[in-house]
């Protein structure tokens, strides 16, 4: 079973810090990471900047589009009208049957703001004292959703490259 967790911190250069913290605990096998994502987010942006982690993604990778249009839903299409929304909001409406719903993309729209950063990992094997352990004194909120095997590769589908 994998887990796409949100970190959440409370500064826009935070989630890049984590990005060595991961790079250790995978090297350790304290950690698999499939995915990552890092949404950074500076004060006096109108909109975050995204970028995926090619460095930690392996084959079990979403891919650019995946996160793409997650954060497409997430940051950019409040902004682009009702039309637009309502036409991307069908579409999300799929990400529910694989554990991203209303309620918790509503929870990450509130909490990653301007002036804060998020890590965005899908991950499995997570040995979690010792995770939480590499993060101790890190100030960040982490927000999670369980993804069953079945609901995993139904994400992989709807997102695998053409």
């Amino acid at each position: 079973m994998a887990t796409l967790s949100v970190w959440k911190f409370d500064d826009a250069d935070g989630a890049s810090g984590a990005e060595q913290v991961l790079l250790e605990l995978q090297s350790k096998e304290l950690i698999r990471v499939h995915d990552a994502a890092v949404v950074s987010w500076p004060s006096d942006a109108k909109k975050p900047k995204t970028r995926q982690l090619h460095n930690l993604t392996g084959v079990g990778a979403l891919g650019g589009s995946f996160w793409g249009f997650l954060f497409g839903i997430l940051f950019f299409v409040p902004l682009l009208g009702v039309a637009i929304g309502a036409a991307v909001g069908a579409l999300s409406g799929s990400l529910a049957d694989v554990g991203i719903d209303d309620s918790f993309i509503k929870r990450i729209r509130e909490k990653v703001t301007p002036g804060t950063s998020a890590l965005f990992l899908l991950s499995s094997d997570a040995v979690p004292d010792r995770v939480a352990e590499a993060f101790q004194g890190v100030r960040a909120e982490l927000l999670e959703t369980n993804l069953s095997r079945d609901d995993e590769d139904a994400l992989r589908a709807a997102f695998a490259p053409e």
